[in-house]
């Protein structure tokens, strides 16, 4: 089997062109000598039909625009590979999972879900994780989000939920938001969907970046070893830098400075060759434990907890290139969750066996038709044979008469791969059943883990979730749709409930003895739902549910950005220190002043601003620090300045100041609050010391100083 460990990217120079040095043509290759004015009876006259040219170009023009994807419009991605550190032959026979250090190419393409393409990144929103593996085997792609769970159980629900959470109809409004009343009239009449809405309503939903948060399959799968036995398996990602978001102010604030906040940290991290890297994890089920948990495998809101299944890890992702054309390889690219290589198969979850049909129904209205996989981004590295023929944008030239099988005339060919020899077989599972229209009792628990996840979370995490209810439920009109959401969280968490209340200026509503689940009475119950209910769960906190102490989280500033604010006159020594000790812990630190151009320093020379006061942000930026200076008087004295300092000590981030630059930071707005034990406040007397350099970058490990904000779990 080739691996592809001295060329770790996919080929696709053939499909390559840049235009340098080369005479401008038509798609036909005729060479144009003016492409400056169309085809015209005399200087002054009409335009002639006969313009090949022109009509060539603009028709191209006139259909540029593909449909943008129904759900994960916003996205943006990168190639890179996937390397196997931990083989495991003794659970399945995907060929890329064999042998350790083997190497596969990946595209890897991150997303939000309810916004168009224009919108924000910034949106509180779940995140689309998808990975496409081009294995020797063929295409596998792993589809899964930053969140494990889902809002719904049965794919059937998918369009309802979709349509809910979309601008509403009347008025296109709002844009790559929930908080509106058609999303949470769908939420409060669906309980399945609580536990998804904890996660959501956390900081999950604002990650600091694509490189820091996590990713999961969500769904339940199989792997099948070559002695055609199974085990169910759910997929996790882990990030390198650990898991870390923003503030909630602070995500509004970038969606209006820097609307393309993700997209732009992804790229720039790999020009700056700070690849993003992953670990890939399995958590293993026998086949035997389907129905050992509290809870259903088959439940796609539900999650194994590590402590009870630990994850395993198996492998490495590291994203490498940026694409060289954004609509050809990630707007254009084609995830399916049923593509998929021996040795992985589905399991009977609802949802995913939906999806199965949803993927591809989807591409042949987006790309245009049956032959979306000759689009380059998305082809497979493995042969492709086949009697498909035909269709929109075919690029395959099939040569020969026969396009059947069975065939003689082409002397049976291609033909079928013997099982024993390989190729794709589903797990022989067997299945005894009646044909109905109905959902396992087991799948009834609605608030059993929504409570696991909260209790799970530290005090900060839980005053973050209070407050992102307050706002999307404050943002709801109508008073029925407040008062059914209140009753649901009660059956969460009674004081989270009162807490949310207390803020909509309402009462938490008495629980009833039967739940309901759809309508505003049990007489308009609808057919096809459960009595939801809770289950005592086993495990009744994980570190792994929280951002705050979860174990991939480790001590580092890795690609991290620094604002350093300066005016004329800035002590040059103590920016070069702090800028140095920096770089050495692969962290940047920006030079941000009153103007771009140069700014003089005290000893006579000069730094280039990067950014002014007023084309950057401290949203920005993981820390802002002002050093010592004799021109301290333009900082103080500058609002936009000084913005940095209040937003940076509003958003919990890390701020320092040395020398006279100390006085800034005890004259600013916010000193009368800082307490004794924020450490995320540096400040020194010394002027580029050593010991001030570390202890700045040993807080910025630490991320962000939550206890700065009012706290409602203390």
């Amino acid at each position: 089997m080739k691996n592809f460990q001295d060329d770790k990217q996919r080929d696709l120079s053939i499909n390559k062109s840049d235009g340098t040095n080369k005479v401008l043509t038509t798609n036909q290759g005729i060479q144009i000598n003016d492409d400056n004015n169309t085809l015209k009876a005399g200087e002054r006259g009409p335009s002639l039909l006969e313009d090949f040219i022109f009509r060539e170009k603009m028709t191209h023009f006139d259909h540029e625009r593909i449909p943008e994807r129904v759900v994960h419009a916003r996205g943006s991605g990168a190639h890179g590979f996937f390397e196997v550190t931990n083989p495991i032959p003794e659970l399945t026979k995907a060929g890329f999972l064999q042998e350790k250090g083997q190497i596969t190419p990946v595209f890897t393409r991150f997303s939000t879900v309810a916004g168009s393409r224009g919108s924000t990144d910034l949106a509180r929103d779940v995140r689309g994780f998808a990975v496409k593996f081009y294995t020797q085997e063929g295409v596998y792609d792993l589809v899964g989000n930053n969140i494990p769970v889902f809002f719904i159980q049965d794919a059937n629900k998918f369009p309802d939920l979709v349509h809910a959470v979309k601008p509403e109809q009347d008025n296109e409004m709002p844009q790559a938001a929930s908080a509106h009343d058609t999303f949470w009239d769908f939420i409060s009449l669906m309980p399945e969907s609580m536990h998804m809405i904890m996660w959501t309503m956390s900081d999950r939903a604002i990650p600091r970046s694509y490189r820091m948060m996590e990713g999961f399959g969500v769904h339940t799968f199989r792997l099948v070893n070559a002695q055609e036995e199974s085990v169910f398996v759910k997929f996790h990602w882990k990030p390198k830098l650990g898991t870390h978001a923003v503030a909630w102010d602070e995500a509004q604030k970038i969606s209006g400075k820097n609307p393309d906040f993700h997209r732009e940290d992804l790229w720039e991290a790999i020009e700056m060759g700070n690849f993003p890297e992953w670990e890939l994890g399995i958590q293993i089920i026998p086949a035997e434990d389907e129905e050992k948990y509290e809870f259903d495998l088959l439940d796609p809101t539900k999650i194994v907890p590590e402590e009870s299944v630990p994850v395993t890890i198996i492998g490495r992702m590291v994203l490498n290139k940026n694409p060289d054309n954004f609509f050809s390889e990630t707007e254009q690219i084609a995830f399916h969750p049923g593509h998929v290589v021996p040795g992985i198969d589905f399991s009977n979850d609802p949802l995913l066996q939906g999806r199965l049909f949803s993927y591809t129904d989807t591409q042949l209205t987006r790309l245009g038709g049956p032959n979306f996989h000759e689009i380059p981004i998305n082809r497979s590295i493995a042969p492709v044979h086949n009697n498909q023929r035909d269709g929109f944008m075919r690029q395959e030239i099939n040569k020969g008469r026969v396009n059947y099988h069975p065939n003689s005339l082409g002397g049976g060919c291609p033909y079928q791969q013997q099982i024993a020899n390989g190729g794709f077989s589903s797990f022989n599972e067997r299945i005894e059943a009646h044909k109905v229209r109905e959902r396992s009792e087991s799948f009834a628990d609605h608030f059993g883990q929504a409570k696991l996840f909260f209790n799970s979370q530290t005090p900060e995490e839980k005053s973050h979730i209070v407050k992102a209810l307050r706002f999307e439920l404050g943002k709801v009109k109508t008073t029925a749709i407040r008062v059914r959401m209140l009753g649901l969280l009660s059956q969460v968490d009674t004081e989270l409930a009162e807490k949310v209340a207390l803020g909509l200026g309402a009462t938490v509503p008495p629980i009833l003895e039967k739940p309901i689940n759809k309508g505003v009475s049990p007489e308009t119950e609808e057919a096809g739902t459960q009595e939801p209910r809770t289950t005592e769960q086993s495990v009744t906190s994980s570190e792994a549910l929280s951002m705050v102490k979860n174990p991939t989280n480790k001590p580092t500033i890795e690609s991290r950005k620094v604002a350093i604010l300066v005016s004329d006159g800035v002590s040059e020594a103590a920016v070069q220190n702090i800028k140095t000790a920096l770089k050495k812990q692969g962290a940047k630190g920006c030079v941000i002043a009153p103007h771009l151009g140069s700014v003089l320093t005290d000893s006579d020379g000069a730094l280039a601003a990067e950014y002014s006061f007023l084309t950057a942000s401290s949203v920005l930026f993981d820390a802002v620090y002002v050093p010592h200076g004799i021109g301290l008087n333009v900082i103080a004295e500058n609002d936009d300045a000084l913005e940095y300092l209040n937003d940076a000590y509003k958003h919990c981030k890390v701020i320092a100041a040395d020398g006279d630059a100390a006085d800034i930071i005890s004259a600013a707005p916010f000193a009368s609050k800082i307490t004794n034990d924020d450490s995320g406040i540096i400040i020194t007397n010394e002027v580029a010391s050593e010991s001030f350099a570390q202890e700045f970058i040993a807080a910025m490990a630490k991320h962000r100083f939550w206890q700065r904000e009012p706290n409602l779990y203390i």
